[in-house]
C-alpha cells in the first residue's frame, strides 16, 4: 500500500465522507442538546454555533513555468535559446476559520492561496465577499485573510496547550469542494514532529475525518471553540485512514498577533543546535527522562548564549509546558515572537533549573510585497531601520524587471512614509496603501543618507 503525507487544499475524487462518534455512549454529557422529545444526545445545538464561522475558500492565480528548449535550438539561439516562461492558471479549493467577526478576519493554510491574486471566501448562509491577503508565513503554513462584511461569527479559541490525548475533537471544513462537512474523532496524539510537512511543526493528530479541501478548517472541541487548524493526512493515495493533522490554535495565534501588529512574522530564535532525547541519549547524559530537548551546540552572539544555555542541557519544558522533542521545541519558539521572553526547564548535571530567555529575531524574517500592492511585485520587505536608526520598511531583497524595479526601488532602500504619512513598519505600511483613496501614491524613500520620493501610478 502506497501512504503518503498530503496538504489538503487539492481537489480530487470524492473517496470518503462522514465519520461519526457513537451518540449512545455520550448521553449522560453535558455538552449534548436534545434534538426531540426523547432526549436523544446530539452536537447539533453546539454545530448550529459552530459552523458559521468555517468558510469556504477558491481562489486562482497564474503559475509560471520555465519552458526548456531541445540542445540544438540553443545552440543557433544562444542564451534565448534556454527557454520561456509559461504562464499556466491555476485555481484551488480549501477552507477557512473567522476568528474575528468585528475586523474580519480569516485563519486558513498558506499553501490554500499561495501564489494565488483573487481569493473568494463563501459563508455558509451563501453570502460572497472577495478577501485580502494581509500576511502569510509558508514555514508553519499560517495565513491571515480579511473580509468586510457584516454579521459575521467567529469561533472563540481554546487553550490548546490543555489539550490530552482521547479529548473529543470535531473537524469543519469543505472536503472535495462538495460544501461544508462536519466529522468527529479524538486527539489521537501531541506534538507530532518530524513528518517533512511545514518546517515548523507541532502537530495536533486526530482521527475525526479530514479530506481534500479541508485545508484551513476547523477542530474544535464539545464547546465549539477552535483548537486546531486542520493542515495535512497520511493516508494512502491521499485518502483518509484516520491520521490528520492540525496546527495547534495557540501556535496559530501567536503567528496571526504577529502578522496583525507587525504584518509580518517576527520569528523568534535561540541559537542553539540540538537533538531529540532517546533512551539512549537519557543514559549517555545521565538523564531521568527520555523526553525533551538536549543542546549540542549553543551559537555565538545569540539569547541562547546571553542566557546562559550551555552544550549538553537537556531542556524538557517551555513555559511551564513540557516538551517532548527538539522538533517540538523549534517549533514553539519559532512561533513566539520575537523580543518575548521564555521561561525554559533546564536538566544541567542532574540539577533542574529554570532559565529565562529574551528571543532574538531571525534575520530570515521577511514578506513578500506584492500582498501588500501589485506595484510592489519582485520585492521583499522587513522591518528595518535607516543608517541614522529612522524605524521603516527596508527592501531586503529585488528581483529584475519587475513592477518594483519600475518605480525605482532598490536593494537596501527604507520606505519611512506613505503620501506625507510616517510609517515605522510593515503594518503601517499596509494600512497606508489600503486607506489610500487616490490614484497615485508617493513612497518616502531613505536611500543611505539622502531621502527621495517614488510614485506609484
Amino acid at each position: 500500500m502506497h501512504v503518503k503525507l498530503t496538504r489538503l487544499a487539492k481537489i480530487s475524487v470524492v473517496t470518503a465522507c462522514l465519520t461519526l462518534a457513537s451518540a449512545n455512549s455520550f448521553a449522560a454529557l453535558p455538552w449534548f442538546g436534545n434534538s426531540d422529545k426523547e432526549s436523544t444526545p446530539t452536537l447539533a445545538p453546539m454545530l448550529e454555533k459552530a459552523t458559521p464561522a468555517v468558510i469556504n475558500i477558491a481562489a486562482a492565480g497564474v503559475k509560471k513555468e520555465q519552458q526548456n528548449v531541445p540542445e540544438l535550438f540553443r545552440h543557433f539561439f544562444g542564451q534565448r535559446g534556454q527557454g520561456h516562461v509559461q504562464e499556466k492558471p491555476f485555481r484551488t479549493a480549501g477552507s477557512g476559520v473567522i476568528i474575528d467577526a468585528d475586523k474580519g478576519y480569516i485563519v486558513t493554510n498558506h499553501h490554500v492561496i499561495a501564489d494565488t491574486d483573487k481569493i473568494m471566501i463563501t459563508l455558509k448562509d451563501g453570502r460572497q465577499f472577495e478577501a485580502k491577503k494581509l500576511g502569510s508565513d509558508a514555514d508553519s503554513d499560517i495565513a491571515l485573510l480579511q473580509i468586510e462584511a457584516d454579521n459575521l461569527t467567529a469561533l472563540p479559541l481554546a487553550d490548546s496547550d490543555k489539550l490530552r490525548v482521547g479529548d473529543f475533537a470535531i473537524a469543519i471544513g469543505n472536503p472535495f469542494a462538495i460544501g461544508q462537512t462536519v466529522t468527529s474523532g479524538i486527539i489521537s496524539a501531541l506534538g507530532r514532529s518530524g513528518l517533512g510537512i511545514e518546517n515548523y511543526e507541532n502537530f495536533i493528530q486526530t482521527d475525526a475525518a479530514i479530506n481534500s479541501g479541508n485545508s484551513g478548517g476547523a477542530l474544535v472541541n464539545f464547546n465549539g471553540e477552535l483548537i486546531g487548524i486542520n493542515t495535512a493526512i497520511l493516508g494512502p493515495a491521499g485518502g483518509n485512514v484516520g491520521i490528520g493533522f492540525a496546527i495547534p490554535s495557540n501556535m496559530m495565534k501567536n503567528l496571526v498577533d504577529q502578522i496583525v501588529e507587525f504584518g509580518e512574522i517576527k520569528r523568534g530564535v535561540l541559537g542553539i543546535s540540538g537533538d531529540n532525547i532517546d533512551a539512549g541519549l537519557a543514559k549517555a547524559f545521565g538523564l531521568s527522562t527520555s523526553q525533551g530537548a538536549i543542546v549540542r551546540q549553543v551559537f555565538e552572539d545569540t539569547a541562547a548564549e546571553e542566557a546562559g544555555i550551555k552544550p549538553g542541557d537537556a531542556i524538557i519544558s517551555i513555559n511551564d509546558k513540557k516538551v517532548t522533542s527538539f522538533h517540538e521545541l523549534r517549533a514553539k519558539i519559532g512561533t513566539i515572537g520575537a523580543g518575548n521572553t521564555v521561561k525554559l526547564g533546564i536538566i544541567r548535571d542532574g540539577e533542574s533549573m529554570t532559565i529565562k530567555v529574551k528571543l532574538r529575531e531571525s534575520e530570515g524574517a521577511n514578506v513578500i510585497a506584492e500582498n501588500i500592492h501589485p506595484a510592489l511585485q519582485g520585492a521583499k520587505l522587513a522591518n528595518g531601520e535607516t543608517q541614522d536608526n529612522q524605524k521603516g520598511v527596508i527592501v531586503k531583497s529585488i528581483d529584475a524587471r519587475t513592477p518594483a524595479t519600475s518605480i525605482g526601488l532598490e536593494e537596501g532602500d527604507v520606505i519611512i512614509g506613505v503620501n506625507r504619512q510616517r510609517v515605522t513598519n510593515l503594518a503601517e505600511l499596509r494600512d497606508k496603501f489600503d486607506d489610500n483613496q487616490d490614484n497615485i501614491i508617493a513612497l518616502n524613500i531613505v536611500r543611505g543618507r539622502s531621502q527621495l520620493y517614488l510614485v506609484i501610478r
